[in-house]
């Protein structure tokens, strides 16, 4: 049996490591949103979150890669994948918690593994080795054990808006990687997010002009901004430049097996803000681990 080269080895170790941050950023949205919806309409806080991640991703942009990489950059293809790809993704989550609860967000998390390897499937034609199919399947189990063992008796128009932004996600990060050529980690997750933000403005304009979305009052959004900053600069900003560089490392459906340990994440945060343990997401959490490690043999 021949050994894995170093190189490849750290390729896999940064990866993981990657992963692993951008689910603990990730996850402490979660707690953010649920927060959030209370007196927000859906899409200006989706549309917030991204305001918020640009005014840290454009000026980290221009500062580490320059006024030449964005005259270099992809644009038109960058704005169509982050418009549909993420921001049609996390408009679709937020509406899934909106529509629903935690427990039908949590389900999209085991869900996603497999919205991941369809899309691969389906642009790529790629082939899975049965170490990857057993470990998508301990993924979407260990999903399913950490969000409490079951799915709700009627999950309606929150089941199908958490399926559209797996697939929506998934699909996003695979044109991300393949299609945005020699722009930088930042430079696409930059990118991407404006494609998102402009997209969501269009959105915010209809909806309002239709008199279903509005923003809320100053007093609102003075007293949100920690968590509307939790939610933009955490678990969008750093998060999807963490999940970027997972995916370049491990590939779209591997780095989205750790998605599914986020329910557990969330766990560790409530859990320092005063909730209870829950033995059935840190086992949950265990076996999408043994899941990571057997689709990457």
């Amino acid at each position: 049996m021949t050994s894995t080269p170093p190189l490849a080895q750290r390729n896999v170790l940064t990866g993981n490591l990657a992963g692993i941050g951008c689910m603990v950023a990730w996850a402490a949205g979660f707690p953010a949103a649920e927060a959030l919806l209370v007196d927000w309409d859906p899409v200006p806080l989706v549309l917030a979150r991204f305001g918020v991640a640009l005014c840290l991703l454009v000026p980290l942009w221009l500062a580490f890669d320059g006024v030449a990489a964005l005259a270099r950059a992809p644009w038109w293809r960058g704005l169509v994948v982050g418009g549909l790809g993420f921001g049609g993704g996390a408009y679709c989550i937020l509406m899934s918690q909106a529509y629903t609860d935690p427990v039908t967000v949590a389900i999209f998390a085991a869900a996603t593994p497999l919205c991941a390897t369809v899309v691969d499937w389906l642009w790529l034609r790629r082939g899975f080795s049965a170490g990857f199919l057993i470990g998508l399947a301990a993924a979407v189990i260990g999903g399913i054990v950490a969000t409490g063992g079951g799915v709700p008796g009627s999950l309606g128009l929150g089941a199908l808006f958490a399926i559209l932004s797996g697939l929506a996600f998934s699909w996003g990060s695979l044109m991300t990687l393949r299609d945005l050529g020699d722009t930088s980690v930042l430079g696409r997750t930059t990118l991407t997010a404006i494609g998102a933000f402009a997209a969501l403005a269009l959105a915010m304009a209809l909806t309002w002009a239709l008199g279903q979305s509005q923003f809320p009052s100053a007093a609102i959004l003075v007293r949100d901004s920690g968590l509307v900053a939790v939610y933009g600069l955490v678990a969008f900003a750093l998060s999807q430049l963490l999940w970027v560089t997972a995916a370049r490392a491990l590939g779209v459906a591997v780095a989205s097996f750790h998605i599914n340990i986020a329910p557990f994440y969330t766990m560790l945060i409530l859990l320092a803000l005063g909730q209870a343990w829950s033995w059935p997401q840190a086992i949950g959490a265990g076996i999408v681990a043994v899941g990571v490690v057997m689709a990457q043999r």
